[in-house]
């Protein structure tokens, strides 16, 4: 199931919704279960975070809901719009996945430093044979994450506002995924029953800003905490549909096709990070645990960044298009 948010174009109120068969509609949850039901306060159908706390008996209920499919529950998916499948989640935490895109950042930082020596070629030669600017032996011991943001998360067709302070503003192509259980010390064995589901997610990062506070051994703040920064959608796809670990990653600026990955490569599995995230401490329904970047999953891997009026489009196997414009004010 495609689990979605959306406004319908007389209302600004967010409403739950799963896209029909052919995903040409949606269905207004809380009204198809009024009209198959009757009016319950139990029916868990008041947000997408309500259905997730709701657990597997919400989710049959959406499913002999789908089966019925009332016609007066289905809006047309042109006249809705979509939003991020829960606005505020309880928590974000951004893992770093992908040894690709570790290896391939980590050259360009080498050759970025090497640049500001007096003879580059020779600097160069010199952090490769030293080995510097590569990735801490630490990030193979185990799983790392930062917490993003909650509260500047937007969905599909949103505008992402550039940072003032910024100059190189970077997308990142990432799926993540939403927990569907309270849990604490969970065993990598049963992790698997605390997903709930998967959706797209672009960390957008301003890359000179990050160069500035990296150093400070603390991770990312202002390079990735700002307004529209964390953008997550179009929905969420349960986890009995998809395979995570077997999706191609599509990237694609202004509808050119700049990179395309697989959730194959990765090296930490979404179980991992739950064994390790939950040692001592305790997960709840609606948190967003992401993947970090695909190999090739950034500009800054390409050496190509984001430019003003930019239409970038995350698209990952199975489970949608993410897309946003890039929009910077003038002072």
């Amino acid at each position: 199931m495609k689990l979605v948010t959306f406004e319908e174009s007389d209302s600004a109120t967010l409403v739950p919704g799963v896209l029909t068969e052919n995903e040409s509609g949606v269905i207004n949850l809380p009204k198809a279960y009024e009209i198959l039901e009757g009016p319950s306060k139990s029916n868990h159908f008041s947000s997408l975070l309500d259905i997730i706390e709701g657990g597997d008996s919400a989710l049959d209920k959406i499913r002999d809901i789908l089966r019925q499919e009332p016609n007066e529950a289905i809006i047309d998916i042109k006249e809705i719009t979509l939003k991020t499948p829960i606005p505020n989640p309880p928590q974000i935490r951004d893992c770093l996945c992908f040894e690709e895109h570790l290896i391939q950042a980590f050259n360009i930082l080498r050759k970025v430093k090497a640049q500001e020596e007096p003879d580059p070629e020779l600097a160069l030669k010199e952090f490769e044979k030293k080995g510097l600017f590569r990735i801490p032996e630490v990030w193979y011991e185990r799983p790392l994450y930062y917490k993003a943001n909650r509260f500047s998360v937007i969905g599909t067709d949103e505008n992402i506002i550039w940072p003032s302070y910024a100059n190189l503003l970077d997308y990142e192509m990432e799926f993540g995924f939403f927990v569907g259980r309270r849990g604490t010390n969970v065993e990598r064995k049963d992790a698997k029953n605390y997903i709930f589901g998967f959706s797209i997610f672009n960390d957008v990062s301003a890359r000179d800003t990050q160069t500035i506070e990296m150093p400070g051994g603390l991770g990312p703040s202002k390079s990735k905490d700002f307004d529209t920064g964390n953008v997550i959608g179009p929905c969420i796809v349960t986890a009995d549909e998809i395979d995570p670990y077997n999706l191609d990653m599509i990237v694609r600026i202004n509808g050119k096709e700049v990179s395309r990955g697989s959730s194959s490569t990765i090296h930490w599995e979404f179980e991992q990070l739950i064994e390790h995230i939950t040692q001592s401490e305790t997960i709840v329904p609606g948190e967003f645990i992401a993947s970090g970047t695909v190999g090739g999953g950034s500009g800054l891997e390409l050496e190509q960044y984001l430019k003003p009026d930019d239409l970038i489009e995350l698209e990952v196997e199975g489970i949608g298009i993410l897309k946003n414009r890039i929009i910077k004010n003038t002072p």
